[in-house]
């Protein structure tokens, strides 16, 4: 995958182990250096959770919190500490060592709308990626007590209060049996790309508004067919794309490009995913048989 993410159309457990860069040893240590940062995150985010929070304004007109800064700092500074030379690209703090063969993305709090509203659906992601491909990725949510996590070739995973297990994308292969879901309604209509998001919804065996990360981990366990958004940025997709693919799953932008800075995404269980680019196109993209 090129940086910054172009790559094959190819889905499955094992046309995602062929993406590795670098041996199992080595993906698992960054691994283990994502969980331990997550743990540390997660205590950051409880901590604060339903409590009065500091909330600020950015130039996008998104909010920040003091804990959304303060696990992007921990983060940061222990990455830094264990591998100088790995880059970093932040949603708090920006890019550091942008050149870097391996380099961290990082969403300290993915869903900051929910955290400030006391909803538990919000998390941290952190995904490595190395000569422009992603090689590992983790979503922690600690308020839902769950954590999904996947490196190449390694399978994706899930822990949580039932233990730990492997997670593997549904089989459906009819949209008209699919469980289809969304972040924001109102974005994918009026953002200009996916004209027939309204068409794709209403062919869909369901639709739900499951937005940010918990949409990817839901197609990724085989519990949703797709997942659908607009308005992203690269640490947003990072993570959950080595899920959803080591899943079994494809993740791509409204143009079938795997892309993490695109700003569209559409993940799906795989089989699905042309006849569900075609609906979000809108009528002239739609299969004669979708």
């Amino acid at each position: 995958m090129d940086r910054p993410g172009v790559g094959g159309a190819g889905f499955g457990p094992a046309w995602s182990a062929s993406r590795r860069l670098g041996s199992e040893a080595e993906l698992r240590g960054w691994l283990e250096l994502a969980m331990a940062l997550c743990d540390a995150a997660d205590e950051i985010g409880r901590a604060h959770f339903r409590r009065d929070l500091i909330v600020e304004t950015k130039p996008d007109r998104s909010f920040v919190t003091q804990a959304d800064q303060a696990i992007e700092r921990v983060i940061r500074e222990r990455i830094a500490d264990v591998h100088p030379g790995h880059g970093l690209v932040g949603e708090e703090y920006g890019v550091e060592q942008g050149g870097a063969s391996v380099r961290w993305y990082i969403d300290p709090i993915d869903a900051t709308n929910n955290f400030i509203r006391g909803v538990p659906i919000f998390g941290t992601l952190l995904g490595i990626e190395r000569d422009g491909e992603m090689q590992v990725g983790v979503m922690s949510a600690p308020a839902m007590r769950e954590r999904w996590f996947a490196w190449r070739g390694g399978g994706a995973w899930s822990r949580g209060l039932d233990g730990e297990r492997r997670i593997r994308t549904s089989a459906v292969a009819a949209l008209s049996d699919a469980q289809v879901l969304y972040g924001s309604a109102h974005d994918n209509r009026t953002s200009g790309v996916m004209p027939g998001f309204d068409d794709l919804v209403a062919a869909a065996w369901r639709e739900r508004g499951f937005g940010d990360f918990w949409g990817y981990a839901l197609v990724a366990e085989g519990a949703a067919e797709a997942m659908v958004e607009t308005d992203l940025s690269s640490w947003d997709v990072a993570a959950p794309l080595v899920v959803v693919e080591e899943a079994g799953g494809r993740l791509t932008d409204i143009e079938g490009r795997r892309r993490i800075d695109a700003g569209s995404c559409v993940a799906s269980n795989g089989h699905l995913h042309e006849t569900i680019l075609a609906r979000l196109r809108g009528p002239d993209g739609v299969e004669p048989d979708a």
